[in-house]
């Protein structure tokens, strides 16, 4: 009697055997010849990335895909050639360093999920052989293999079910490793197999499965089992996943039909869409740029130096006659000074190589984990009650979570708790259940007429004292002594009641779990299903027991078995069930959806519609969920002529196979009686409001995709504050008597057009009501349902939807369908260019998760799919507030002062050796020492900037959240904008300038030692190499806004250590240490001008950013400079225009108007 979803890929059983369906199974015999020609893989897995032939060429590949490194490859390489400018190893020695630190973290990875495959590979199991079973490893397993699984194991292979410990060879499944949901699956073997129970019924057993080849999807199964003679279809309730879970069954029989990397677990195990941040595309084409700096200063460099080498000997005179121009290698030729001015150009792309930072990409990698540490480990993230942090599923898009400019999220479970209660219900045209739900209270807020909202029933209003009498019961929010207790059986219609209960009772697929104090519970496929068996047992009708063919209840103490005879799918929007009760009456019990259950109604039938109708109408604006429930008497001979028609219909090999499963179930639901309806809530998630107002006022937009009525979701929209008062709603709706005519003529092609025709007028009036509006500050709200939406997405029209809905501050498509859902997101990605974000909690919600640039998944009630396909893991919805304008901003503002800070200090240090190169006749000649060079980067300069990149704050995380449009920094790229990126490029090439400039003319000129020495190159390169280090690192000290004892440690340490290198380094012998030989301690030490110099020199240095920043605070101050001014001065500002000084606030007051307007 199973609903159970399809998810259907239109295959038809008429295709077993052709391509995609041609896998053959020997049940019992995998040492069938036939069988080992097959030659299907063995059921050893692996999900380790590499091996160990292959970890080094792969590894490297992955390594020299990025540029930087094939650059820095080609310099080493060419390094061992007379070009390069200083020693091969100290070229490689940085670049092994950083390629070998990356390798060794992806060796660690790997070798993780290495142990894990250990461990699956080695588990046990029985397998049958040599007529008996015996234990044998997962990994050694043959398809074909007969295996016994016992309670609480996991499925080692995708098997197909033999029989269970239970007579009629049912068993329960768990498969939350697979789709992350944890309610109980029924899965039932064939009546042919389920005697199977015994070593000795095996002996005998040979059968042949014919079936689908392996495939990803965990929803459908195709197949048919030869066994006897006789040819049996197969469909998923005969298999059981690898990787499930028995439960409540003591045993199962089965027989391997996929293994290993075949099995559908492990083809879903795929690789989720690459997916980059705005920043790191950003940053390649920063990278491009520096590129063409190297390139065009090495042309200068190359050209100038042609010209001097060129005039050397004019008119066979020497000009630079110290160089002996006369006898001389290519690389210095007067005779060929173009040959010469090529190959310098060469030694110059070496020289100024350390313009691209080689660390760069894996400080990134470091500091990127390590915020994914702070987001996992934050408690303000953790939710308690499920026992579930916040989890940063991927390191690479921290960033872009603070650059969110829309949010699409699915509501059921996202917004809502999806747990359902029962509420009330409608039978027999009397509504029950007194109370008030959450959406109820909010219209009461906004229509402030208390009196005109309330339940229901005629005398709605009662003491909440009521509503909190006895025991609370999960599922169960009920209260009505008119039916409770059984008093129902003193109202109008007792008979109606009862029924309406009883098809509550039976018409599920729920299954009851006994405990030892004979305490019943429920393991339902919904919420939905569980509230409704709960509450038609707290009404009298406890459901206690089922088997494949039987249901049974305790019915006002009175027991009654009920036969199931059909099942039907939950896909056709209803469910039914044929059941047989003690008077062996035949009676069909059906629910569904309004839309689809009123038209099967008979004329006998519909005496309450009318009342039930208005009764869904105002459950729906309550923000209910609603099935309607209805059920008809059978004879024996209509059942017995529709049985043999449904059995002909299942049975059918045919193209046309569902189709006649379809008309057949069609044919017995219809001229059906009314019952009523249930209503059921879903509470919104605690929080949730809030939420979504603060990040209205981060300037986020937000959209809801959901699957609900739009009754139900326009007063969901108001309770979660996603609706607002004072805006204006803009609604897209087929639903009109105009378009009831036409749906009544049938005339599809009419429909189409007249639909398309409608949403467009629509959409056009709706823009216009946009543009009438830019002067005044009104926000819009668009309001779409599916079947308009399904218009809107057409070629056509998608544009100016797109362009009316992005200038609202809310949208809601209801009645959404999953790939509904993913086109949107679609359409907003790429027709916005912003940074979209998807939240959703099932599995329906999955494209939409993967098609977003971040996906973030609800750990909740409907499983861990959504979480498994996401970027990010959270367990309530109130926790984005929390994760985007306190990460996100944090981040993004991390990783971008990173990188303009990684792009300036190297900017910095590199434009030093080209002025120097100029300053010497453009020789070519390095001004530093070879280790110094290469220890720049990832020594003296790279541990400060991990250290900004983990731990600065511009403001704390309390006024992140006090001031959301802090957020805004973000959304529109500040700081990461091509202004910022290029003023801190040109800061690090007036930095070069100072630096040398100053450096030369304040030392060179005079006597630089107390014996009157002058400075000598080594003398020149190790002072102004220390003036580098100093000014990069002060004015990372300038930058930082939030300093730790780490920060101070790793900048003055890593100062402190270019001291100590220096010392240890010049003491070596000059042979190796060349240049730096003994120069701190015998040369610059001593001198008082060395350290002056230095002084002087890096304050001129840092002088032109201070007075920058200082500039910008006074007269352009950002956001965030004006929230730290106040909170210096001690001072809590709102965040509102009029409390903010008088210089910025017009520059607010456009800001939020602009966010009213975009």
């Amino acid at each position: 009697m199973v609903g159970g979803r399809s998810r259907g890929r239109g295959i038809h059983r008429s295709q077993i055997g052709q391509k995609g369906y041609t896998r053959v199974v020997y049940c019992n015999d995998p040492d069938n010849p036939e069988a080992v020609q097959l030659n299907y893989s063995g059921n050893y897995v692996s999900t380790t990335k590499y091996t160990a032939v292959n970890f080094l060429p792969k590894s490297l590949f992955e390594q020299f895909r990025r540029v930087a490194n094939i650059y820095f490859l080609i310099v080493a390489c060419v390094s061992f050639s007379p070009l390069a400018p200083y020693s091969a190893l100290s070229v490689l020695a940085p670049l092994l360093v950083v390629i070998g630190a990356t390798m060794a973290k992806e060796a660690v990875e790997d070798w993780r999920r290495r142990k894990q495959d250990i461990e699956a590979n080695n588990r046990r199991v029985e397998v049958y052989k040599n007529n008996s079973f015996c234990v044998t490893k997962w990994k050694d397993l043959r398809v074909g293999d007969i295996v016994k699984v016992y309670k609480d194991e996991f499925f080692p292979a995708d098997l197909f079910l033999l029989s269970s410990s239970y007579e009629d060879g049912i068993c329960y499944v768990e498969t939350s490793n697979l789709d992350g949901e944890t309610n109980l699956k029924l899965k039932h073997a064939l009546e042919e197999t389920s005697s199977l129970h015994d070593e000795k019924s095996f002996q005998q057993f040979k059968a042949v499965i014919n079936c689908e080849d392996p495939n990803e999807d965990l929803y459908s199964f195709v197949g048919t089992l030869s066994y006897g003679g006789t040819p049996h279809e197969l469909s998923l309730q005969q298999i059981l996943l690898r990787d499930s879970k028995l439960r409540n069954t003591d045993h199962i029989y089965g027989v391997v039909i996929f293994t290993g990397h075949d099995t559908k677990v492990m083809q879903n195990a795929t690789d989720p869409p690459s997916k980059r941040t705005k920043i790191e595309r950003r940053m390649d084409k920063i990278v491009y740029i520096l590129f063409s700096t190297l390139v065009l200063i090495s042309f200068i460099g190359s050209f100038f130096f042609g010209i001097e080498t060129r005039k050397d000997i004019s008119s066979g005179k020497y000009r630079r006659w110290y160089l002996q121009p006369d006898d001389t290698t290519v690389f210095y030729d007067p005779q060929r000074p173009i040959l010469a001015a090529f190959l310098h150009f060469l030694t110059g792309l070496m020289l100024y190589g350390y313009l691209i930072p080689i660390s760069l990409y894996v400080s990134i990698e470091i500091v990127k984990v390590l915020q994914s540490i702070f987001i996992n480990q934050d408690q303000d993230m953790y939710y308690e009650e499920t026992d579930k942090p916040a989890h940063a599923r991927t390191s690479n898009l921290n960033e872009e979570l603070g650059q969110v400019n829309t949010i699409l999220s699915d509501k059921t479970g996202t917004l809502t708790c999806n747990s359902m209660e029962f509420v009330k219900c409608s039978i027999a045209g009397t509504a029950y259940g007194r109370g008030m739900t959450e959406v109820e209270r909010a219209l009461i807020r906004r229509n402030e007429r208390p009196h005109e909202v309330g339940d229901i029933s005629s005398d709605f209003q009662r003491d909440s004292g009521d509503m909190n009498m006895g025991k609370s019961i999960k599922g169960f929010n009920f209260r009505d002594e008119r039916i409770m207790h059984g008093q129902w059986v003193n109202e109008p219609h007792p008979v109606v009641i009862q029924n309406f209960f009883r098809v509550l009772a039976i018409c599920h697929t729920a299954i009851p779990d006994v405990n030892e104090e004979g305490e019943i519970s429920y393991e339902a496929e919904s919420p939905d299903e569980a509230a409704f068996v709960i509450a038609a047992r707290e009404l009298g009708f406890e459901f206690f027991s089922r088997t494949q063919t039987c249901i049974s209840l305790h019915e006002l103490d009175h027991k009654s078995g009920r036969k199931v005879d059909s099942k039907f799918k939950s896909s056709r929007k209803r469910m039914s069930v044929i059941v047989k009760n003690p008077e062996n009456r035949l009676l069909l019990l059906s629910k569904g959806a309004d839309s689809v259950m009123f038209e099967r109604l008979s004329k006998e039938g519909r005496m309450f519609e009318a009342q039930t109708r208005d009764h869904i109408k105002r459950y729906a604006e309550a923000g209910l969920r609603t099935l309607v429930l209805t059920y008809r008497e059978i004879d024996e001979e209509e059942y017995k002529a529709w049985e043999e028609e449904f059995s002909r219909a299942k049975t059918s090999v045919a193209a046309d196979h569902d189709a006649l499963v379809d008309a057949a179930c069609d044919k017995i639901e219809r001229d059906l009686i009314l019952l009523g309806a249930t209503a059921v809530e879903d509470k919104l998630q605690k929080g949730v409001p809030e939420c979504i107002d603060r990040l209205a006022q981060a300037g986020i937009k937000i959209w809801v995709l959901t699957g609900d009525k739009m009754e139900t979701a326009i007063n969901i929209g108001y309770a979660c504050s996603l609706l607002r008062q004072g805006m204006e709603q803009i609604v897209i709706t087929l639903d009109s008597q105009e378009f009831d005519v036409l749906r009544k003529q049938g005339n599809k092609e009419a429909i189409a057009k007249a639909s398309f025709e409608s949403i467009r007028k629509k959409i056009m009036e709706g823009k216009s009501q946009l543009s009438s509006a830019k002067e005044n500050p009104v926000s819009f709200a668009l309001i779409i349902d599916g079947e308009s939406l399904g218009f809107a997405l057409n070629k056509n029209l998608e544009k100016s939807f797109l362009e009316l809905a992005i200038g609202c501050a809310s949208v809601i498509c209801c009645r959404s369908s999953p790939k509904q859902k993913a086109l949107v997101t679609r359409l907003v990605k790429m027709g916005t260019g912003e940074t979209t974000l998807a939240i959703g909690d099932g599995a329906n919600d999955v494209g939409m998760l993967q098609e977003a640039h971040i996906g973030v998944g609800i750990s909740g009630v409907e499983g861990m799919q959504a979480v498994m396909s996401s970027d990010f893991a959270i367990a309530q919805f109130r926790f984005l507030e929390r994760l985007l304008l306190v990460h996100g901003h944090w981040c993004y503002r991390r990783i971008s002062m990173m990188i303009c800070y990684f792009f300036y200090k190297n900017i910095a240090f590199g434009f030093t050796l080209f002025w120097f190169e100029a300053y010497a006749s453009f020789s070519g000649q390095p001004a530093y020492n070879d280790w110094y060079m290469s220890f720049y980067n990832v020594f003296f300069t790279s541990l400060p900037v991990i250290a900004l990149g983990v731990f600065d704050q511009d403001v704390s995380a309390r006024l992140c959240l006090k001031y959301p449009l802090l957020y805004q920094e973000g959304v529109q790229n500040i700081l990461f904008s091509w202004p910022r990126i290029i003023g801190w490029m040109l800061n690090g090439v007036i930095s070069s300038i100072i630096i040398f400039f100053f450096t030369t003319k304040s030392i060179i000129p005079q006597a630089f030692r107390r014996d009157g020495q002058v400075t000598d190159f080594e003398v020149l390169g190790a002072t102004m190499y220390t003036i580098v280090v100093w000014a990069v690192n002060c004015q990372m000290a300038l930058s930082i806004n939030y300093f730790t004892w780490i920060q101070h440690f790793f900048i003055w340490g890593s100062i402190i250590f270019w001291y100590i290198f220096l010392v240890i380094y010049g003491s070596i012998s000059p042979t190796v240490s060349t240049t730096a030989y003994r120069v701190l301690v015998e040369a610059c030490a001593p001198s008082v001008l060395y350290w002056l110099a230095t002084l002087l020199v890096v304050i001129s240095t840092l002088l032109p950013y201070y007075s920058y920043r200082a500039f910008q605070t006074r007269f352009r101050p950002l956001y965030h400079d004006i929230i730290q001014q106040k909170r210096s001065e001690g001072l809590e500002i709102d965040d509102t225009p009029n409390e903010l000084p008088s210089r910025v606030r017009d520059k607010m007051h456009h800001l939020q108007m602009g966010l009213r307007r975009s």
